[in-house]
């Protein structure tokens, strides 16, 4: 089962993707061997780290532990491949630029038919690799790009962003798990849906909650919020922390299976429930 994670904050925020419990995640304890990545937005640009390996057996891993690398908005997956072999190509997130904005995609699930469904469309962004998410990254994208292209100048509008992302998810569901994090460098999109769980040694059939989400508004007072794994920096507590799982015991609620949120400078702006 992949692992999904994303921060929005108000000011940009120092955090350490430690990796101590998400490298348990990427090979020592579960079976997510096939990859990992984070990527840190910056302006209009992306600053992306990625491999095709297990984070828990990864220096490049322990580099991003000790980097507190400064960002308003990351988002981060730990792969578990289910469509295309363990690969730089097709390891989360995706990226493309789009009217001069860098867009960002990671997905949990896997979308059956998706690739023989569009085998023969000609889309404006072709996928690099053979998965899946990046195929229904460059659909959503195809969806998005008439309104970028329109007001190439300006961002557009957020309900028209947010109706074509709620649009794209509802699409998705029907074909298996769609848990979906999307950042176009002005708002953080999220999407929950269905995943698979770990139990018994083996593994579940999907069932909700597909994400959980913390408001950091609401966090215990201090500088800094710390789990296994991460730490953030809390120049403001206006902070929102989504996650496939809860990461500790206090603040995280289930997202309902097939909501949409829209998360700006780290509090929820807009939300779409199916």
């Amino acid at each position: 089962m992949c692992e999904l994670f994303a921060m929005s904050s108000r000011k940009p925020s120092a955090l350490n993707y430690s990796l101590n419990e998400f490298s348990r995640r990427g090979g020592l304890t579960h079976k997510n061997k096939s990859g990992w990545g984070i990527a840190y937005f910056y302006d209009r640009d992306v600053f992306l780290v990625k491999e095709p390996l297990p984070a828990s057996d990864s220096p490049l891993a322990s580099y991003i532990a000790a980097d507190s690398r400064v960002s308003n908005c990351v988002i981060a997956h730990v792969r578990l491949a289910t469509v295309g072999e363990p690969s730089l190509k097709n390891t989360h997130p995706f990226r493309f630029a789009l009217a001069g904005q860098m867009h960002v995609f990671a997905h949990n699930g896997t979308l059956k038919g998706l690739k023989d469904d569009y085998a023969e469309q000609v889309l404006h962004y072709d996928p690099i690799g053979d998965t899946d998410s990046e195929l229904a990254f460059c659909l959503l994208l195809d969806r998005m790009r008439p309104l970028w292209m329109e007001h190439r100048d300006t961002v557009p509008q957020l309900r028209d962003r947010l109706a074509v992302f709620a649009d794209f998810a509802a699409s998705m569901r029907p074909r298996g798990s769609a848990n979906f994090l999307y950042g176009d460098g002005d708002v953080l999109f999220v999407h929950a849906h269905k995943r698979i769980y770990e139990e018994n040694g083996g593994f579940s059939e999907p069932r909700a909650p597909g994400l959980s989400i913390k408001n950091c508004v609401v966090c215990e007072p201090g500088p800094d919020y710390s789990c296994d794994g991460l730490r953030v920096e809390m120049t403001d507590h206006h902070t929102t922390l989504v996650a496939s799982v809860p990461l500790d015991d206090t603040g995280w609620s289930p997202l309902p299976e097939g909501v949409t949120l829209a998360i700006r400078n780290g509090e929820e702006v807009a939300r779409i429930t199916s």
